[in-house]
């Protein structure tokens, strides 16, 4: 698969930003170094640096404190991906075995805090209070989204704004957060600012939406991760609830028999309601809705390569299989 055009731009500089996550991940206590080296060498998608970096470029910043801030970012979102794993008791991500499985849940929670307070380290060095006021901010919700979609496992009467709101606490909160980081960094203008933080709410919101189609379109090797695991975990995400809300009567009932009982085993009949209801149709559609008022939320910055870029991310984000 050729390279995105995003990622030929700041292909330099997210050779720079892992070179400070390798940094400043550096402990003595030999489990961290231990525990780290694995997630880094997991690899991922590095979107949310990448949000950050191309917001700063296109107000005209790049350098070393952007390098440093898009690192921040990456290590609010590792932390928060071992605790899930632990939450959700995953044994597979990014197609190998989770830290949990490897180290323990007792190492993962653990160094998953150690990861946490590195990154609010990083932000005092800004010597910014708004940077402290944002992340703070955005981790905060990142918490209660966690916690909104704990209450909601087997929730069979939840209704598309209640997903939304979900993937909005839990998942396009950071992006937003990398946007506006960007834009606080690179000195833009309240405007700009804010365009970029709709930037970064559309793009994890459709980010969000495909990674919930793909639990019942992809194909496990490719994604990295068990077809069927948000099933399992009684997770009510938008395709199930297009079923229960427009399926036919026996295809709705299965969906919440499934929901409730938060397990596999329904998996082949969910997945046939899932396909012949227009459910992934119309999820994919609304995360093309998102890509649009993304860009549309950018049209107002300079018209430069970075921002080309950043429409080219939140399309990426959506035509993936992965």
């Amino acid at each position: 698969m050729p390279n995105p055009l995003y990622r030929k731009l700041i292909a330099d500089d997210m050779q720079a930003v892992d070179q400070v996550i390798r940094r400043r991940l550096h402990s003595d206590v030999v489990l961290i170094r231990q525990v780290a080296d694995y997630i880094i060498n997991a690899g991922g998608k590095r979107m949310r640096p990448a949000v950050v970096l191309l917001a700063a470029r296109a107000l005209g910043l790049s350098g070393d404190s952007v390098h440093e801030q898009a690192a921040m970012i990456e290590f609010i979102h590792t932390a928060t991906l071992l605790h899930d794993d632990v939450v959700d008791e995953s044994s597979l991500r990014r197609g190998r075995e989770t830290a949990n499985a490897m180290f323990g849940n007792a190492a993962s929670v653990l160094v998953g805090d150690f990861i946490y307070t590195r990154a609010f380290q990083m932000m005092v060095a800004t010597d910014s209070m708004r940077v402290l006021e944002v992340m703070a901010g955005a981790t905060n919700v990142l918490a209660e989204g966690e916690v909104l979609q704990l209450l909601n496992i087997g929730n069979t009467s939840i209704d598309e704004a209640g997903y939304l709101r979900v993937i909005q606490y839990k998942t396009a909160k950071l992006f937003e957060a990398a946007g506006r980081l960007g834009a606080i960094l690179a000195r833009g203008t309240p405007e700009q600012e804010e365009a970029l933080a709709r930037y970064g709410i559309e793009l994890g919101t459709a980010f969000q939406i495909i990674d919930d189609v793909l639990d019942y379109s992809g194909d496990a090797d490719t994604i990295g991760k068990s077809l069927g695991d948000d099933l399992a975990e009684g997770k009510p995400t938008l395709p199930l609830i297009y079923v229960m809300r427009q399926g036919t009567p026996e295809q709705a009932a299965v969906v919440r028999q499934a929901l409730e009982q938060a397990n596999r085993d329904h998996f082949d009949a969910v997945l046939a309601a899932v396909q012949s209801s227009g459910a992934l149709d119309y999820a994919r559609e609304q995360a093309w809705a998102a890509v649009h008022r993304a860009q549309d939320a950018i049209s107002i910055l300079p018209d430069t390569d970075a921002r080309q870029a950043l429409c080219d991310l939140v399309h990426q984000a959506v035509d993936r299989t992965s």
